[in-house]
């Protein structure tokens, strides 16, 4: 156990010294923090094929969905989202229905990307020339096919690199679950630097985790 005097340094050697014998619990926050990444990018990039795809068609309707779904999506904080999905589904319920912290991240956080996504993965298919999907559609491919096999294999290119700002911005974007008290690295680094007032090392050592993840 390491006492620490009021006077500390937030620097001093025994703050940091505290920090690394209580690894093990910004450990668990790592993986927990990872889970979620994984699980909400399945489902961000399953939203985003859909709907980018719903949104290049020649169908209205189709697109009116995408567009809806995107522009609600974007346009609302994710904080705000997690409230109503986690707080206000129960509520209506009357406590029936209490989605799990850790399920309530993974589909706020990958139904948030999934609306970036599909903008990026529209915006890579229109960059395809119309021609190779009309010259698709008029050999008999199916729209499935012609995304599939001849238009989205084109568009990765263009796709890539904002895709990998997004996966980016996805596992950053997981520290917002510390509002419903999700054991996420944010969460852990808050509560162990409110019980130790080591903040410095806490918060420099979930950056870090951040950074290799």
């Amino acid at each position: 156990m390491y006492l620490l005097t009021e006077t500390a340094s937030p620097f001093a050697l025994e703050r940091w010294a505290a920090f690394f014998a209580n690894f093990g619990q910004f450990a668990k926050g790592f993986f927990y923090t990872l889970g979620i990444s994984i699980g909400a990018l399945i489902v961000a990039l399953l939203l985003g094929l859909i709907f980018g795809a719903m949104s290049s068609t020649h169908n209205k309707v189709l697109r009116g969905i995408s567009r809806v779904y995107v522009e609600i999506f974007q346009n609302t904080p994710l904080l705000v989202q997690f409230v109503v999905v986690f707080y206000g589904i129960s509520i209506l319920t009357d406590g029936h229905v209490m989605i799990p912290i850790s399920l309530t991240a993974i589909l706020c956080v990958g139904v948030y990307t999934g609306a970036y996504i599909s903008e990026i993965i529209r915006t890579g298919i229109e960059a395809v020339p119309k021609g190779q999907t009309e010259a698709a559609l008029s050999q008999g491919f199916t729209y499935a096919d012609t995304m599939r096999i001849i238009i989205l294999p084109q568009a990765v290119r263009t796709i890539l690199p904002p895709l990998t700002n997004q996966v980016v911005n996805l596992i950053k974007n997981t520290s917002t679950v510390a509002i419903i008290s999700g054991a996420d690295i944010m969460f852990t680094a808050k509560a162990w630097a409110y019980d130790t007032t080591n903040y410095v090392p806490a918060f420099a050592g979930a950056a870090f985790l951040y950074f290799i993840m």
